[in-house]
């Protein structure tokens, strides 16, 4: 009778296990990434967010097949230019986002829209995956109507991913539930057959709205303006002091004279920036224009 033996598992199997193995994030390499990331977008990363971090990035390891962060930096940093950038700054980028998110913001936009004559453009600095310009858009057309001309909103974001989804303006039926049901038929258009569940926004709507990558750390800014207002929300918290008074400063020439500046339910503008007072509930103006 033959002794049994243990047999070695399959080449299969051992690389499924190194998959799933937990690779190690070490304090430098989490430093450096901290470094990089803030380098690259301003997002400050504190040390409470290192397991987002590594949560976020292991996929982008695993995906090109690397099995040390160390590695993953060198890749990095050794092409400035390098596609993967795009990738790391897409991983590291929060994008928690709503239809008409923050809603007391819409009757003011559409108060003040009522009240400027010619075009009324609007800049959403931070459009994610469409939800914030797409809820512009809406109160705009329902305020000055939808014909061409009455009004424009341009929409940025550094992440390329959202920004596609943004772009293809296609969601599930569920995230529109803050929608009535007349919003939802003038605007959208619901999915059959297999893509029952799904709806899309309405050509006639879409097309008042522009998509363009855009960092708010760089040198030059490509969007046009200036605007009668700029939306600037839950963006400033996940940059330094610093920079957020840089942006600020930024944004006092691209708006138009008695513009407004709509700010996150936690950020205060004019603690950060002289150049802003608060007009109403995270809603603010410019200084040198107040009475």
């Amino acid at each position: 009778m033959k002794k049994s033996t243990l047999l070695a598992p399959p080449e299969s199997t051992t690389l499924l296990a190194q998959m799933v193995q937990r690779l190690p994030l070490s304090d430098t390499h989490f430093r450096r990434i901290s470094q990089l990331i803030y380098q690259r977008a301003g997002i400050v990363l504190a040390d409470h967010k290192r397991e987002m971090v590594y949560n976020r990035l292991v996929r982008r390891l695993r995906t090109l097949n690397i099995d040390d962060f160390g590695r993953y930096l060198a890749l990095l940093e050794n092409d400035a230019n390098s596609a993967e950038w795009q990738a790391f700054i897409n991983a590291l980028t929060t994008n928690l986002t709503a239809f008409f998110r923050e809603a007391h913001h819409f009757p003011i936009l559409a108060d003040h829209a009522r009240q400027r004559g010619g075009s009324y453009s609007v800049w959403s600095t931070a459009a994610s995956t469409g939800e914030e310009p797409y809820s512009i858009a809406m109160t705009l057309a329902e305020t000055l109507g939808a014909g061409p001309g009455k009004f424009s909103v341009h929409a940025s974001d550094i992440d390329t991913q959202v920004l596609e989804k943004a772009a293809s303006g296609v969601y599930r039926q569920e995230e529109l539930r803050t929608l009535s049901q007349a919003q939802m038929q003038r605007f959208f258009l619901r999915g059959t057959g297999p893509h029952a569940g799904m709806v899309r926004v309405r050509p006639e709507l879409a097309n008042a709205v522009t998509f363009a990558r855009l960092n708010l750390l760089a040198h030059e800014w490509t969007q046009p303006g200036p605007f009668d207002a700029i939306f600037c929300r839950n963006v400033m918290i996940y940059f330094d002091k610093e920079t957020q008074e840089k942006i600020l400063r930024r944004f006092v020439p691209l708006l138009k004279p008695g513009g407004l500046l709509f700010a996150g339910h936690s950020e205060n503008f004019s603690q950060i920036s002289k150049e802003f007072y608060l007009r109403g509930q995270t809603v603010y103006g410019l200084t040198k224009e107040r009475s």
